[in-house]
């Protein structure tokens, strides 16, 4: 061994390093691999950080391009500066969006209340667009429509897309609303968009409306025409004469059912970022409407509509069957419908 590591000569002693052994370069490729791995490990959690924080990043990489410090650091969140695939925003890249929807049931007051918030300048609601089945047939077609929406590439007759401050659309709970609820809160929460509840206190008088709006749908009362909304009190008139026949016999059934779906909805949303309206409210007292444009983050303006209401005065001269309808709820937990009167 010592013959392996000195050498004698006449110079003088000449050592040999010691050869290196398999073991030892195998330790050493060993530990190589351990420092590489944890650093890819490092990295992958980096990413997987930045991914879960999205919603964040995006708001705060387009935050600091824009630079405006008058908007209110903690509604971040809820802010959105689209890059539509469709036109340019132009000057308007830097205004913040906020995306909302209108979560409603058909006959609650929905298309009063959006024309109410389109005739806002910065405001876009661009109708009820999941009442084409095809959008809503899975929860892939609902998130693209979303998608489409909220990134400004939907078109419409309400769209002001350019230079909107807050951009939605209305929703009915049985458009697939409920259905798919878990993965829209999740789209909701992680995009920011705040929820608008838009219903009925009088679920009666609600039925009223839903059946003399399905009657004419085959009667076109108008002329040949079918309209679920009117801009006189003359064609108001004409919808308001038929009396529609309810079910009495499901009646207080049919009406929990409404009440359950109402609840359920807002357990259901609970977590969002959320108001809830009621159309009599609206409709009694206009300041709700400030309420909404301040939820909204949209200057104050007076909101007009050319909507008409169309059944006015007390339900007994809408209901053909009225005294088998107030027979019924007599005694009930509905039976405060029967009195409630919103002629303006």
């Amino acid at each position: 061994m010592a013959e392996d590591i000195c050498l004698f000569t006449k110079e003088g002693l000449i050592i040999k390093p010691p050869k290196k052994s398999p073991a030892s370069l195998r330790i050493l490729v060993l530990v190589f691999a351990m420092v590489c791995g944890v650093y890819i490990c490092s990295f992958c959690l980096k990413q997987t950080n930045l991914h879960t924080s999205s919603k964040f990043l995006n708001v705060e990489v387009n935050w600091r391009h824009c630079h405006d410090h008058s908007i209110d650091r903690s509604q971040t969140p809820y802010l959105h500066y689209p890059k539509p695939t469709t036109f340019s925003r132009a000057e308007c890249a830097c205004n913040p969006v906020r995306p909302f929807a209108i979560l409603s049931m058909q006959r609650s007051g929905s298309g009063w209340f959006e024309t109410l918030l389109n005739s806002h300048t910065n405001v876009s609601s661009n109708g009820e667009i999941f009442s084409v089945k095809e959008r809503r047939s899975n929860v892939s077609s609902i998130l693209s429509t979303l998608d489409r929406v909220y990134n400004l590439d939907w078109f419409s007759s309400a769209s002001k897309n350019q230079c909107s401050s807050a951009v939605g659309f209305k929703w009915m709970l049985n458009q697939g609303l409920m259905e798919y609820h878990k993965e829209i809160v999740e789209y909701f929460n992680d995009r920011g968009v705040s929820v608008i509840f838009l219903f009925r206190r009088n679920l009666l008088r609600r039925m009223v409306s839903v059946l003399a709006n399905s009657y004419d749908r085959y009667a076109k009362l108008l002329n040949g025409t079918h309209k679920s909304h009117v801009h006189s009190h003359e064609e108001a008139d004409k919808l308001s004469s038929y009396k529609p026949i309810i079910n009495s016999t499901s009646l207080v059934m049919d009406l929990k059912q409404m009440e359950k779906m109402v609840l359920e909805a807002l357990e259901h949303f609970s977590s969002t970022r959320h108001i809830i309206l009621y159309y009599e409210d609206v409709f009694k007292n206009r300041t709700k409407l400030i309420d909404v444009q301040e939820f909204l983050g949209v200057p104050l303006m007076e909101l007009k509509s050319r909507q008409i209401k169309i059944h006015k005065g007390l339900l007994s001269e809408h209901i053909k069957n009225w005294d088998d309808v107030n027979k019924t709820l007599r005694g009930t937990a509905y039976e405060s419908f029967l009195h409630t009167d919103y002629t303006s």
